[in-house]
């Protein structure tokens, strides 16, 4: 059983006791690309680069950062987040990407990314037909646009990915607003990561009820 201080979820956040510097308390720790974040009475945001060790004992993790420490008392999951700060994955293999995928890329999505895709292998496409690419990636800006998703799950092979990109903290393309778009168009939001500093992906998946009926180049609206 995690320690009581310790809520754990699946994901890299947790409400949790925590010490810094010594100093108790407690609030939501949340692990994303580039920082770790401790939400309490004031937010401090620790930049991965800065991170000298990390380490997980008796369900606390110890992070030691700028000459200070913070010890966050996150039950089973301190193991967990320990080596995802010692050993982050890669940006890629968080979005799923592998060589030779055929990925669809839609809206003003950075040059720099298309770039590191090709790196991998990654067939890079700027239009497909009905159910061939492996996975959509979608850069939002406006709310009309979510629109256009519909059109893009088209696109998607029965096992594949439609990533939104939108901007973090934006009050006009929220979380809430994508998930009813992506519902809307027959989707499942399966998943929410960090994509970049100031971008957050969020991944939906065609139902798997639904999946031979895309493999037969067909994708319905959901009722």
């Amino acid at each position: 059983m995690a320690p009581t201080g310790a809520t754990e979820r699946m994901g890299y956040d947790s409400q949790c006791a925590y010490r810094l510097d010594g100093e108790p308390g407690s609030g939501k720790a949340v692990l994303e690309h580039h920082a770790l974040i401790l939400r309490s009475t004031t937010r401090l945001t620790i930049p991965l680069s800065s991170v000298t060790s990390a380490t997980a004992h008796n369900g606390w993790l110890t992070v030691g950062f700028d000459g200070r420490v913070a010890e966050l008392e996150l039950g089973a999951g301190a193991a967990r987040w320990a080596a995802r700060i010692t050993n982050p994955p890669s940006r890629l293999s968080k979005l799923g990407v592998k060589a030779g995928q055929r990925i669809l890329i839609a809206g003003p999505v950075d040059q720099a990314f298309v770039r590191e895709l090709e790196g991998a292998g990654a067939i890079v496409l700027t239009r497909a037909r009905a159910a061939t690419a492996d996975l959509v990636f979608y850069a939002v800006e406006r709310p009309a646009w979510l629109d256009r998703i519909q059109a893009l799950a088209a696109t998607l092979t029965p096992a594949g990915a439609l990533w939104t990109l939108r901007t973090k903290g934006s009050g006009l393309v929220t979380e809430a607003v994508t998930m009813a778009a992506g519902k809307r168009a027959g989707l499942v939001d399966v998943k929410v990561v960090s994509f970049s500093e100031t971008v957050t992906a969020e991944k939906f998946v065609i139902p798997v009820a639904r999946r031979t009926a895309v493999g037969r180049g067909a994708v319905t609206r959901a009722r």
